[in-house]
């Protein structure tokens, strides 16, 4: 307990009508036991509880336990302070207006929203109630409940997903590989390193078998927009190390957003990074994305073996990209039958 801090221990009947988001799924049943003052300026990371004043774009929530629940207004709801960047959604930031802020994502991520696109919904709004702590009155914070470090493991096989943009199948092309990699009886784990915590892409990824599947949240971030790049890097680590120590022969790593986000940009230009690939796809929307992106990983040294994502599944358009480029444009389906795995597992053998 803070000296000096006022804490309300909560009841059951309280306690039992919190909603427990996506973003918090590490932490244990019965942790929070009591309310402190809401910090005056929030942190990424702080837990706090809200009330849910009203409903705007996200009108579902993504609960722990991987099920997906209605929001209604009045609802009490566990958040979590962090930023994001997302081009097709919003720009926010872990900051609060008095006691109020918004709803960032449906997997539990509270701060201002900066701007949004067009064709979004204003965000739903939250009415803060005080930050979350511990039966000792100790304020909860999501690095509390983050992975430990893992040393001495060997380094799996690695391979890295990452696209021209939001929403161009980046998600589905890791699925689909760590589906393939399975088909010949590879151990296969998936990571997702960077985005806003959204407990879909984990739970696509486990789906198809990927063991363990996680993700930045693992790694104590509700999102990993505005870390450094040495943030990045010990989270990267972190994550493989437990991969490997869970059996992993290989890891499909999962990059979000474009090459041009902040996060994405910084790890391609990263030595560090790129020495830890053993292979890359690409995932794109359309012929003139690919050609573009080529470009752009070409320029930091960085050669895929195949391209994939939404372009894919229009077979024109993927013609259009193998003959501008010269690569395999290929479907989830043959990415799922493994068609890579030759050339995957060769890749592999020269790494020294």
């Amino acid at each position: 307990m803070v000296p000096g801090e006022m804490t309300t221990f909560l009841t059951d009947e309280t306690k039992s009508a919190v909603r427990i988001p996506y973003v918090l799924y590490r932490m244990p049943d019965g942790v929070i036991s009591s309310l402190l003052p809401t910090p005056p300026t929030p942190a990424a990371g702080d837990i706090v509880l809200a009330r849910l004043e009203k409903i705007g774009k996200n009108t579902r929530l993504e609960l722990a336990s991987g099920r997906t629940c209605n929001l209604h207004e009045e609802d009490l709801l566990a958040v979590v302070f962090g930023n994001r960047y997302a081009t097709e959604q919003f720009e926010g930031y872990a900051r609060s207006e008095g006691d109020a802020c918004d709803l960032l994502s449906m997997g539990g991520v509270c701060g201002l929203v900066t701007s949004k696109h067009d064709a979004i919904a204003e965000p739903s709004k939250l009415r803060l109630l005080g930050a979350l702590g511990d039966a000792d009155g100790q304020r909860l914070r999501l690095r509390d409940f983050a992975l430990p470090p893992v040393l001495g493991t060997r380094r799996p096989s690695t391979i890295a997903v990452c696209g021209s943009a939001m929403d161009t199948g980046k998600t589905h092309t890791t699925m689909s590989l760590v589906a393939g990699l399975r088909r010949h009886r590879h151990r296969a784990a998936a990571i997702k390193l960077t985005g806003t915590a959204a407990g879909r892409d984990r739970w696509k990824v486990v789906d198809v078998g990927a063991r363990p599947a996680l993700d930045f949240v693992d790694g104590g971030y509700p999102s990993t927009y505005l870390c450094s790049l040495d943030e990045l890097l010990q989270l990267h680590e972190t994550l493989v190390a437990h991969a490997a120590a869970a059996g992993a022969d290989w890891v499909v790593i999962e990059i979000a957003d474009g090459l041009l986000q902040r996060e994405t940009s910084a790890l391609l230009q990263s030595a560090a990074f790129r020495d830890t690939v053993d292979a890359w796809v690409f995932a794109t929307g359309d012929p003139l994305g690919a050609i573009g992106g080529l470009c752009t990983l070409r320029a930091r040294g960085i050669r895929p073996i195949a391209i994939s994502g939404v372009v894919s599944m229009s077979p024109l358009a993927a013609q259009e990209v193998q003959t501008a480029t010269g690569m395999l444009c290929l479907t989830a389906q043959q990415l799922a039958s493994g068609v890579l795995n030759a050339r995957l597992t060769e890749m592999a053998g020269i790494r020294p």
